[in-house]
């Protein structure tokens, strides 16, 4: 396994639409184990493929229990709705307020192919959100609200 370079929103690679996955093997396996220790190193909550340079269907989510690998992810179903701020491993020492959805259901592909439903609530629907938007060459400073001032961000001021 090894770390992976995060390329910051700069980058020609993040405002790209990744390609699906379609050969799930050892290249696969070991991107997926390079963004798990990228993502961890990083303290971050999710990452996808196309902010470690590579234009493929492929995100990390930290639910606090598990990192769900999801390739080839699609988002089926979506309930509520939240507005918070939303920062980014590629977007450093920014962050920005968001709508997002308050739940999530996503329906990916494991690192062998099989499918599977993952959904969650707060923070995992917010990354399900942000990571599959990376997918699309979306980055949330094209869908937020504003970014958060220096007092909001030092917590001078109150939302």
């Amino acid at each position: 396994m090894g770390l992976r370079k995060i390329l910051t929103d700069a980058e020609s690679a993040l405002h790209k639409v990744c390609r699906p996955v379609v050969n799930f093997d050892g290249r696969l396996w070991k991107l997926l184990d390079d963004m798990r220790e990228t993502l961890i190193e990083s303290g971050g909550v999710g990452l996808a493929a196309p902010q470690v340079g590579i234009l493929r269907r492929v995100v990390l989510v930290d639910t606090g229990e598990e990192i769900l690998e999801l390739v080839n992810p699609s988002l089926i179903a979506t309930d509520g709705e939240q507005v918070g701020a939303e920062g980014c491993l590629s977007v450093p020492g920014k962050y920005g307020i968001v709508k997002r959805p308050y739940y999530a259901k996503v329906r990916a592909q494991d690192r062998n192919g099989d499918w599977y439903e993952a959904e969650g609530e707060e923070l995992i629907a917010r990354c399900f959100c942000h990571e599959l938007d990376h997918l699309d060459g979306i980055i949330y400073t094209e869908v937020m609200e504003r970014f958060l001032t220096e007092e909001e961000l030092l917590g001078d001021e109150e939302e």
